[in-house]
């Protein structure tokens, strides 16, 4: 447990940023589910358009410091190339 005063600080803002960063990789997470099963399904639309939400919210994610800007970037560099396929 924090003792000074800015410790128990720093410890709220731990909380804080902890639940932030979460939400927010485990949204990516779910728009990346939906992008892999639009492509394995074959529906080349909505395959499209999930690849569009995914892209935007895993840069988001990365501007953001939650995911590393080039891990973002590999995987929608790989998604894309499934998707073309």
């Amino acid at each position: 447990m924090a003792n000074h005063k800015s410790a128990e600080k720093r410890a709220r803002q731990s909380v804080k940023r902890n639940k932030r960063n979460t939400h927010a990789l485990a949204t990516v997470r779910t728009f990346e589910r939906k992008l892999r099963t639009a492509i394995a399904s074959g529906d080349k639309k909505g395959a499209e358009t999930a690849l569009k939400e995914y892209m935007s919210k895993v840069t988001k994610a990365a501007t953001k410091g939650v995911v590393h800007a080039k891990t973002a970037a590999r995987k929608v560099s790989r998604l894309s190339k499934q998707l073309s396929k």
